[in-house]
């Protein structure tokens, strides 16, 4: 589960905003929340983030995809770090891009953070939390390491630093030097965490096919009771000749790991690779409706609607998270786009309704829609907003955070009243703009 994640001196973002999923004191909804009784903490199962157009929403989600992506697939040696700091600042643009994270990875927390430029790391640090205190792990700065003290294999970990690269970190290179002390948090980055952006196709899908007659039934109900007109999903395994696509099924062989997955957009819509025996297989996952006469017709991916298609991208995230044993956390930009309000308010409310104390999945994602913003539905810690200020840097908040929101409140009008902040500012017209209005 992710605890908090902080960012600084990225893209709108040029002082430090921090997304907070441990709760705070409110007393909605208290079903909602995991329970880490190890640590005396309750966390928020989900988040859901709102804003103007271009008030950073995207840009929250797009730092803790270059997190991910920075810890598992460094760039190479030399190779510049797509670091992409405030640009509306000189100041920021001589600074380093910052990045903190507490993480429960198995049963064990975690603080980590790093600061970056485009060409080298800067500072790096690893503690392992407990309930009354925390332990350092390793720090990183003015290039040398500072190992703890008691560490098992401490010549093993300043081996593994000497063969770390200024454009790589440290963390990811003493993974992938068999240190396995830090393992669990890299496994987090690389296992536990998936982004879905607004034009991702999410691979679980052919998973949930091919997995078993109990999975593809569940996602058969699901696309049923959500009235999409698919009856079911069929699975069929496919053959192209071009030898193109086949030096790129050799080379997508080398990375898949057996028995994963991932969607080949290049051929066509529903076209996936797996990986079995070690060889790639090319399949093509297939929609099947109910005729008027009971029977049944095949249609493509493509023949589906906007939302039907953005269905299929997160239907099986939200199976995932709804399983009782998940720990997976999904964040998804943009979850309502093409979807209608009342599908998207299903899809929470069954995840919603899955979860128990014990629960370690979670959800976070920006919207536009209004309807969700809803006490009846969700707490107020779980409601946040980005804002961008007059010098174009964004700031997030949280609906906890103002106090007047009380639990019979309409926050939604207030919202839409521009009382909360975080909604476009519409000049009319005929009103000036600020440069006109100065040099008169």
């Amino acid at each position: 589960m992710l605890l908090r994640f902080s960012v600084s001196n990225w893209m709108s973002f040029r002082d430090e905003a921090t997304l907070d999923m441990v709760a705070t004191g409110e007393k909605q909804h208290p079903n909602h929340l995991a329970n880490l009784e190890k640590y005396n903490l309750k966390l928020l199962p989900l988040a859901m983030v709102y804003g103007a157009n271009a008030s950073g929403k995207s840009n929250l989600i797009k730092a803790i995809r270059f997190v991910q992506q920075f810890v598992t697939n460094p760039p190479k040696t030399g190779a510049p770090i797509a670091v992409r700091p405030f640009r509306l600042s000189e100041v920021s643009s001589g600074r380093p891009t910052s990045f903190r994270l507490s993480i429960l990875a198995g049963e064990d927390l975690f603080d980590y953070a790093f600061s970056v430029t485009s060409s080298k790391v800067v500072f790096e640090e690893l503690k392992q939390i407990y309930r009354t205190k925390e332990k350092l792990l390793f720090r990183r700065r003015n290039g040398t390491l500072e190992p703890a003290e008691h560490f098992p294999e401490i010549s093993a970990l300043r081996f593994a630093f000497q063969g770390t690269q200024d454009n790589q970190l440290f963390l990811t290179n003493s993974v992938s030097q068999k240190l396995t002390e830090f393992k669990p948090i890299f496994d987090w980055f690389n296992y536990v965490l998936t982004v879905i952006d607004p034009n991702t196709q999410f691979a679980g899908l052919l998973d949930l096919v091919h997995e078993n007659s109990l999975a593809s039934a569940q996602l058969a109900k699901r696309l049923r009771d959500l009235d999409s007109g698919i009856r079911c999903l069929r699975e069929e395994d496919i053959t192209l000749e071009s030898p193109h696509f086949k030096e790129y099924l050799e080379e997508l062989s080398k990375t898949l790991r057996e028995g994963a997955s991932m969607p080949v957009n290049l051929i066509g819509d529903g076209v996936y690779v797996r990986i079995e025996n070690g060889q790639p297989v090319t399949t093509r996952v297939t929609p099947i409706h109910q005729a008027e006469n009971g029977g049944e017709v095949t249609f493509s991916i493509a023949d589906e609607s906007d939302g039907t298609r953005r269905l299929l991208d997160l239907i099986p995230a939200f199976l995932l998270l709804e399983h009782s044993q998940a720990r997976q956390v999904f964040l998804i930009d943009e979850l309502d786009r093409s979807l209608h309000s009342l599908l998207t308010s299903d899809l929470l409310e069954h995840f919603l309704s899955s979860r128990g104390a014990s629960g370690r999945s979670q959800l976070i994602f920006t919207t536009h829609d209004t309807q969700l913003m809803n006490q009846q539905m969700f707490r107020r810690d779980e409601i946040w907003i980005t804002e961008r200020d007059r010098s174009g840097a964004s700031k997030l908040i949280s609906f906890s955070e103002f106090k007047d929101v009380r639990k019979d409140k309409d926050i939604r009008r207030s919202y839409l009243q521009g009382r909360m902040g975080g909604i476009p500012r519409i000049r009319a017209a005929s009103e000036p703009c600020e440069e006109e209005v100065e040099t008169r």
